[in-house]
């Protein structure tokens, strides 16, 4: 942490960090994570997660302190003594949405249960922390007792999962949904890891064909492009089998390619080029451009 932050956050205060890591491990002394490991190896795994993610190390520090004032005797005008009012109430605010409870399945009360959570996470910063947090503890699912386990699991896919998706953080709602379906769905699960491990050279040899077109394509109308293959999560594929009725041999798009270039202009040019090469399926292409999802996201 202390060698990456500076990276994207030149003058960044990494003795605070230092002390914030001295604190919660003073204060976490003696406790344990179900796995049996020093309770502090979860702060610490959700403070590397908010450096993954390139937050500021105000709000690296408050990850390191998130558990301090829900699970040992520090208290908040400890925290404000020690740190500053403003890591205290971030560590406050992961702890007062920590306190609620989430009981109903019903689509409308996990949308309203969204709502409720980013009202009350008054700075993002709040959510970015509980999303690290989430995602650690999906991480070490397995060592909960099951029916615990399916009841975080449960909550993961109606509430953290879509909260992701609405910041834009596709890679955390993916692995998010893939660990709830490994405890939901095991056996589904298992068996998508195996079809998809089987077929996984034949999409690969695919990928790297599709690249190369491409990549040839492009540059013969001077369009300048990053092209990378982007294989669909587990999740995703059993959704889609269980919503629409279809066998694992029914889905097609187990991969996708990405082309990412440096303007708009070029991005237009590269669908066109694409839709040359290759028929685009009736009712499936969404120009998110011109009309961006409702997290402001376009591609």
């Amino acid at each position: 942490m202390l060698e990456e932050i500076p990276k994207y956050q030149p003058g960044a205060d990494l003795a605070l960090l230092t002390r914030a890591y001295d604190f919660s491990a003073a204060s976490h002394k003696g406790q344990h994570r179900a796995s049996g490991e020093p309770y502090l190896s979860h702060p610490l795994e959700v403070a590397h997660l908010l450096v993954d993610f390139k937050m500021d190390v105000t709000t690296v520090t408050a990850g390191l302190l998130h558990d301090v004032l829900e699970d040992t005797k520090a208290t908040k005008p400890e925290l404000e003594r020690e740190f500053g009012g403003e890591i205290a109430d971030l560590v406050d605010g992961v702890t007062k949405l920590g306190k609620l409870a989430f009981s109903s399945r019903e689509e409308r009360q996990a949308e309203n249960f969204r709502k409720m959570l980013v009202a009350m996470a008054r700075d993002l910063r709040v959510l970015m922390i509980k999303l690290a947090d989430r995602l650690h503890n999906m991480r070490t699912l397995d060592y909960l007792p099951p029916d615990k386990a399916r009841k975080i699991a449960q909550e993961t896919l109606d509430i953290y999962a879509p909260l992701a998706h609405r910041l834009g953080m596709a890679k955390v709602k993916a692995e998010l949904e893939d660990l709830a379906l490994r405890t939901l769905q095991a056996e589904a699960y298992v068996d998508l890891q195996k079809r998809v491990a089987k077929r996984r050279l034949e999409r690969e040899a695919d990928i790297n064909q599709v690249i190369a077109i491409l990549e040839r394509k492009l540059s013969e109308v001077g369009i300048e492009a990053k092209i990378r293959g982007r294989p669909k999560h587990f999740y995703s594929i059993w959704k889609k089998m269980h919503d629409q009725g279809r066998e694992f041999d029914e889905i097609y798009d187990l991969t996708a390619v990405r082309v990412v270039t440096t303007s708009v202009r070029d991005c237009y040019g590269a669908l066109g080029v694409i839709h040359s090469l290759w028929k685009p399926v009736p009712g499936r292409f969404k120009d998110f451009i011109a009309m961006p999802k409702v997290n402001m996201y376009q591609s």
